[in-house]
């Protein structure tokens, strides 16, 4: 299928022999990461959920004043986002900024199956993505903050970086092109 076919309309799971397994579409605010969850899972025939929906009304609270999250505050949020994939492990896509490697390893206590999708970019770039949003808490002023906690994903970590600067079409057949041998024959560890 071509990298430009509208795949994010599609109903139909993927053919190519994929497992479908939680997959959690990480990376900065404003990188897109629920825009491309929700097109991926709508084409790998999964439920999506979006973590942002399950922070406590004090994250939010927080965020939207322009105070960055400790990791106290993030501890509960992402343990409601483990419980949800390992409920989910059959297949689902969530989008969470999983920023560092103590958060998906908090994740992977729950599934140890995930697979990540990190969704990189400039700051410049994510910047103007992020500006351009209405209604979100979080405000642009947190990026910075964002990035300089970012850790890319390590070798020994299930996953794959895609860059921003494409279609959403065009950076989930990368995903699953890059994606295809660790999600076919292996049954992995179950969650849960």
């Amino acid at each position: 299928m071509a990298a430009n076919a509208d795949l994010s309309q599609s109903k139909r799971p993927d053919r190519r022999g994929r497992k479908p397994g939680p997959i959690v579409v990480m990376g900065v605010s404003g990188s897109g990461k629920s825009t491309v969850g929700a097109a991926l899972a709508r084409r790998l025939g999964v439920p999506f959920a979006d973590a942002d929906a399950l922070h406590p009304r004090a994250n939010i609270t927080k965020m939207a004043a322009g105070e960055p999250l400790n990791d106290k505050d993030r501890f509960p949020w992402l343990e409601a986002a483990g419980m949800w994939l390992a409920a989910h492990r059959d297949g689902a896509v969530m989008s969470c900024s999983a920023l560092t490697r103590k958060y998906r390893d908090q994740l992977r206590s729950h599934c140890p199956d995930i697979e990540f999708l990190h969704l990189s970019g400039s700051p410049e770039l994510i910047g103007h993505r992020q500006a351009g949003r209405a209604g979100h808490f979080m405000p642009a002023a947190l990026l910075k903050s964002q990035f300089d906690t970012l850790e890319p994903l390590g070798p020994d970590e299930r996953g794959v970086a895609v860059d921003v600067d494409q279609s959403v079409d065009a950076i989930i057949e990368t995903f699953l092109a890059a994606a295809a041998p660790s999600r076919t024959g292996d049954t992995g560890t179950p969650c849960g």
